[in-house]
């Protein structure tokens, strides 16, 4: 009985460790190509990300960027500045990876099955993939940074 309560302790002094490891994602990130910054944050138990600037260059006729590949017509309109671009990650600690979400491609307009990793605090891994098989994708590298 004392061993069922030493590790039951033990679990739950773990609990917390997770969770440190799983907001380990949160933050400002650069894309691969360091024109766009995505605010990852936590949201009703899943991580999402959302643009949040893009470099002037990118803006025409002082206007950020609009999702015109989106295949909603409807859509075309809106701006790519607050558009939530990473939806439903959850973090798996045996993997030590976020699964089960999804990217927009605001260039394709086009969603694709995605997972994350942490290479290191300041770099992340997504891969993108269809048909639900990860060797079917596109592997991007994010870059931790500030909003500054």
């Amino acid at each position: 009985m004392k061993k069922i309560a030493v590790f039951l302790f033990l679990g739950m002094l773990s609990i917390p460790v997770l969770a440190q490891n799983a907001d380990k994602i949160l933050g400002i990130w650069w894309n691969e190509e360091k024109t766009t910054k995505i605010s990852v944050e936590l949201k009703d138990g899943k991580y999402i990300g959302t643009i949040v600037y893009m470099i002037p260059e990118e803006y025409k006729n002082g206007e950020a960027p609009k999702d015109d590949k989106n295949p909603d017509p409807a859509l075309h309109d809106r701006s790519l500045i607050g558009l939530q671009i990473l939806d439903g990650f959850e973090y798996n600690a045996k993997r030590e990876e976020w699964k089960d979400g999804t990217i927009y491609d605001p260039a394709s307009g086009k969603t694709y099955a995605c997972f994350a990793r942490l290479e290191t605090d300041d770099h992340m891994k997504l891969r993108g993939f269809v048909a639900g098989m990860r060797m079917l994708g596109r592997t991007s590298q994010w870059f931790r940074t500030s909003l500054d």
